[in-house]
């Protein structure tokens, strides 16, 4: 009888299912033998680009008028027509109402009836006093008469003074029914409507209203620690400088471009007590009067001196707890954090004011990857340019 007969039938089964289980185990094993350890995996790093920058501040604000006017009536009367377009740009000098001319044209022709009666009685009473004064020396005149009679003629002279003084304010008078424009700007809407009486004096109604926007005003507070930081550049460059003022730019709400200009020409000389803050002023031309007062705006301006500093992508740094850190690659191309002190944002850079150094590789693409003390692939890119997010990850590099 053969060998194989020899064994039973369960034992030739055991047999069969424990050479399985080998085969199994070392084909499952194989593919993680082969896969081995993971390697170094890529990262895109960029040097810190070194250039002149400045600080910047930003503040809000909000525009005003260059000029304001309530425009109120110098003379009551009955309101006759009013001479504008609500809305319009008027000129100064421009009548904008029309009042009833009527009482003040009688005042002025009494008044002046008044001046020729003045006049009437200068030439008669200088005429009495030059007879006196013929009759004085033959003695047929007393003293006292010719006393008179030269005081009768200074009466005369001085009641023509009056009679002129009232003559002009006649004039004035009348010339005032004319409501006029005192400034350049443009004119609101109309509050008082024809055939309305007006009221002159204290309580005066008030006509309309007149703003000037060419050039616009720019208001804005500077807070108590922002200008004790900035002091020195406010003093010296802000309002006395040599062209004007220093510029600065201003955004609307809304926008993130900073592309209306202006300059500084205000600072307040105290710092408000309650707020803490400094009141400082920018001017703008606005010669196609776009900007409108009252509208909020952030102003950026210069606060620093230009000095040289080094810029990393603002994506690279990484926070931990209370300290900024951005990840580097040594010479021996493992991972070093290291911890850095920022300054303010320029563009889609930040400023480094401290911790790094011009020849630092920093890592600007790939920061999940990088674990301290890891080993990685660096591929240098351009910080200025974005990040590729189809590159990096899949594939290594070919160079170290």
């Amino acid at each position: 009888m053969s060998r194989i007969s020899e064994l039973s039938v369960p034992a030739i089964v055991r047999a069969i299912l424990a050479l399985a289980v080998i085969v199994g185990g070392a084909s499952a094993a194989s593919p993680a033998m082969a896969q081995g350890a993971p390697g170094p995996l890529p990262v895109s790093v960029a040097k810190p680009i070194k250039r002149e920058v400045t600080d910047k501040a930003e503040f809000t604000g909000r525009f005003e008028a260059s000029g304001l006017v309530e425009v109120r009536a110098q003379v009551s009367g009955q309101l006759m027509e009013v001479l504008f377009r609500d809305g319009a740009d008027v000129k100064k000098g421009e009548a904008l109402f029309k009042i009833d001319p009527r009482p003040y044209q009688n005042a002025l022709d009494q008044a002046q009836a008044s001046v020729a009666t003045a006049r009437t009685r200068i030439d008669l009473t200088k005429a009495d006093v030059d007879r006196a004064k013929d009759l004085l020396k033959t003695g047929n005149i007393s003293d006292q008469v010719a006393q008179q009679r030269n005081q009768a003629y200074l009466e005369a002279q001085a009641s023509l003074q009056s009679a002129q003084a009232a003559l002009a304010t006649a004039k004035l008078n009348l010339e005032w029914t004319d409501v006029r424009s005192p400034i350049d700007g443009r004119i609101g809407r109309k509050l008082v409507t024809e055939g309305n009486l007006i009221s002159a004096g204290a309580g005066a109604t008030l006509l309309a209203t007149i703003v000037n926007v060419r050039p616009i005003y720019f208001y804005f507070d500077v807070d108590e620690q922002s200008f004790l930081r900035y002091v020195g550049y406010i003093r010296d460059n802000l309002v006395n400088d040599a062209n004007g003022g220093a510029p600065v730019s201003i955004a609307l709400p809304g926008s993130d471009k900073f592309n209306i200009e202006g300059r500084i020409d205000f600072a307040d000389n105290q710092l408000d007590q309650q707020t803490g803050t400094l009141r400082l002023r920018a001017i703008m031309p606005n010669q196609d009067a776009s900007l409108v007062a009252g509208v909020f705006g952030q102003l950026r301006m210069q606060a620093s001196e230009p000095f040289e500093a080094l810029l990393v992508p603002d994506v690279a740094i990484l926070s931990d707890q209370t300290r900024k850190i951005v990840m580097t690659v040594g010479p021996d191309n493992k991972v070093v954090p290291k911890v850095v002190e920022l300054g303010q944002l320029d563009g889609e850079l930040r400023i480094i004011r401290s911790g790094l150094t011009p020849d630092d590789r920093v890592i600007v693409d790939g920061l999940m990857r990088a674990r301290p003390g890891s080993e990685v692939i660096p591929q240098t890119v351009d910080p200025t340019k974005p990040a590729d997010p189809a590159a990096g990850a899949a594939k290594p590099a070919a160079g170290k």
